[in-house]
């Protein structure tokens, strides 16, 4: 396999004693996927050197949290936090995988993949904010026992209310898109005072359906104005158990409660800084909590809900919904996922693909993985040299899972050579592109090779 982890210029904060450990850690991952492929039978090997990398993750964590200590950095709270959550809730999933699988070779490389994406991730946001580089995303958080408070909470509501086992996703959800959603405001102010308390929750509408609309009997796979009532007072029920269980929630009474579209949603996601932003996978769709506490509000959002206008106003929705939808798939554009580890790479293919595709951007297999869960695509451009997780390792992960299994990908890739072409499409992928086309030529591929599935489907 031969994986090595990359350290890329772009990584430097500027302060020798984080980088030097971000190099470090760098370097430990390079040793461990050596030592797991030369001895791929010894899973006391594997241990011993994932054990290894853990301890000094965990020193990492620490030292990085005393220099910014030191300095007085102000979102040491946070930042601690977010390397608790990596602690508490990525690390332990993936040493039970682990130990579930008897440290498989499938199950090391995703440990690996995960904790090298995890590691660059946070280097190029939170890390740079810590110098000034990056604007910090998660300065506001709940404190932490409020979080995981709220967190086990949830999980319990879910299981309560709808009999689901769900699973935390994600500590920090970045307000993605993930298939059809219902966006579903509530707002709350305590007495006569001017604070005020944000709540949106984010519904795959399949969730909906095989929860609120199987307990209602309906037999239908689609929302309609009674399903979106019950699952309004659903949603609120379900708001006002977790806050009247969280103490700093304690007063709050529903004010106002508003159905988003996804861009009102965006608009609220991107002007604010939310206090907690979980996301959850529950095994019949994915669904989000998000709080933004008092006065961080703007009122006007959308038409607030009240009983007068409450028929008037889901049906709005519906009718708006329903047009939306319509004029989206009217005007839908092909979605493509470029996969590329150089910046440069996605931002050019993307600039060059924009016009005419829907194109996301992923920076690793492990984050390529992700995207593709939350909003699948109808073509993948792979990158097939990344380090950590290759081209290879993340097709066959694809591959590995059903759904996901009958998505194109193509390889893009910067050696011509014959042994590497062979080796690519031994694995059989819809097709490779080479880097160093020219623009227009890569484009035209891309086109016809949508055009020859068009003109397939037609046949």
């Amino acid at each position: 396999m031969n994986t090595q982890f990359e350290w890329r210029e772009e990584f430097n904060l500027g302060v020798d004693e984080i980088d030097k450990e971000h190099q470090r850690l760098f370097k430990i991952i390079n040793k461990i996927f050596a030592i797991c492929e030369e001895d791929k039978n010894s899973q006391w090997a594997c241990q011993e050197s994932i054990k290894f990398f853990k301890s000094h993750a965990m020193k990492h964590f620490a030292d990085e949290e005393e220099y910014m200590a030191s300095i007085g950095y102000e979102g040491l709270e946070q930042h601690r936090r977010i390397h608790q959550g990596f602690r508490e809730y990525t690390l332990p999933a993936l040493e039970r995988e682990l130990e579930q699988s008897g440290y498989s070779e499938e199950t090391v490389d995703h440990f690996l993949g995960v904790c090298a994406g995890w590691l660059i991730g946070h280097t190029l946001t939170e890390d740079l904010s810590i110098v000034g580089k990056r604007r910090r995303r998660w300065e506001n958080l709940l404190p932490g026992e409020e979080l995981a408070s709220m967190k086990d909470l949830i999980i319990q509501l879910v299981f309560d209310m709808f009999r689901l086992e769900s699973q935390l996703v994600s500590n920090v959800y970045s307000g993605e898109k993930f298939g059809n959603g219902v966006y579903y405001r509530l707002i709350y102010g305590k007495g006569q005072e001017a604070e005020r308390l944000e709540v949106i929750m984010v519904f795959e509408e399949s969730l909906l359906v095989n929860t609120v609309g199987r307990a209602m009997g309906l037999q239908t796979n689609k929302l309609d104005a009674m399903l979106i009532h019950a699952a309004r007072y659903t949603a609120q029920q379900f708001a006002g158990r977790v806050t009247e269980q969280l103490p700093d929630f304690e007063g709050y009474e529903l004010k106002e409660e508003n159905l988003l579209s996804f861009e009102q949603f965006q608009k609220i996601f991107q002007r604010e800084k939310m206090q907690a932003s979980l996301l959850f996978d529950t095994g019949e769709g994915y669904f989000a909590y998000c709080v933004i506490a008092p006065h961080l509000l703007e009122s006007g959002v959308a038409a607030p809900i009240q009983a007068e206008n409450a028929l008037s106003e889901v049906e709005k929705y519906l009718n708006q919904r329903e047009e939306a939808e319509v004029l989206e798939e009217e005007n839908r554009r092909l979605k493509i996922l470029v996969v590329d580890d150089s910046q440069t790479i996605r931002q050019g293919m993307k600039n060059l693909l924009e016009p005419d595709y829907e194109v996301a951007l992923a920076e690793s297999g492990v984050a390529a993985i992700r995207t593709i869960t939350l909003n699948k695509p109808d073509l993948v451009l792979l990158d097939y040299e990344m380090p950590v997780c290759d081209g290879g390792q993340t097709l066959e992960m694809l591959r590995s899972e059903q759904s996901f299994a009958n998505i194109p990908v193509i390889f893009l890739t910067g050696q011509s050579d014959p042994g590497v072409v062979k080796s690519l499409l031994a694995l059989r992928p819809a097709g490779y592109l080479l880097k160093y086309l020219k623009p227009q030529e890569i484009k035209k591929k891309i086109d016809a090779f949508f055009s020859n599935i068009q003109a397939a489907a037609k046949a």
